[in-house]
């Protein structure tokens, strides 16, 4: 018997004792759900505006290539997706649809449903996320058993625009990614 066989055979040995997994109690949030959401997109250095002032922040920054996923604002688009992520590379703004938000941090779950490309989110100058109100959830614990039930093959949150303060230890928005990230929440 060879010495990796010996120290399996010892370990095999061990007695085990069976014990049950702990139980996860639930988790109660206090504050009301959209206003929790509010701060916490705000902590993140992200803003929760109406459709109106999307128009208006679209129309001050005359933006020119803006790509709409999102239901019920389509007259926004000025293009098509494309079919490869490197023709993103000029975008300014991105309008995508959220599956729903975490009241306690902030995170907005996307999966490729929402995206169309993966870069998306990463690529655009600014991104706005389109949110119904009644998706909120209260905390990540609600989140997980959300995503638990879903089938997708890729999915992510988004809690607030790109930031990094590893350069001289100093607050850099942006840096590897969206500058701004803008939060619609609608009553749909």
């Amino acid at each position: 018997m060879s010495s990796r066989e010996n120290i399996l055979t010892k370990i095999k040995a061990i007695p085990r004792e069976n014990s049950l997994l702990p139980e996860i109690p639930s988790f109660e949030f206090p504050m009301d759900h959209k206003a929790a959401f509010i701060l916490s997109i705000q902590a993140n250095k992200g803003e929760v505006i109406a459709e109106s002032e999307l128009k208006d922040f679209i129309a001050i920054n005359r933006f020119e290539k803006i790509l709409n996923l999102a239901k019920g604002m389509e007259s926004l688009s000025t293009q098509p997706l494309p079919s490869d992520a490197h023709e993103l590379n000029e975008l300014e703004v991105a309008i995508i649809q959220g599956q729903f938000g975490v009241a306690e941090n902030g995170a907005i779950w996307l999966t490729d449903e929402n995206l169309g490309l993966r870069a998306l989110p990463f690529i655009t100058e600014h991104l706005v996320i389109v949110l119904e109100e009644k998706s909120l959830v209260s905390n990540m614990h609600e989140a997980y058993q959300r995503i638990g039930a879903q089938h997708s093959g890729f999915g992510l949150f988004i809690a607030g625009p790109s930031k990094t303060a590893d350069i001289e230890q100093s607050l850099v928005i942006g840096a590897h990614g969206a500058k701004s990230l803008k939060v619609v929440l609608t009553n749909l």
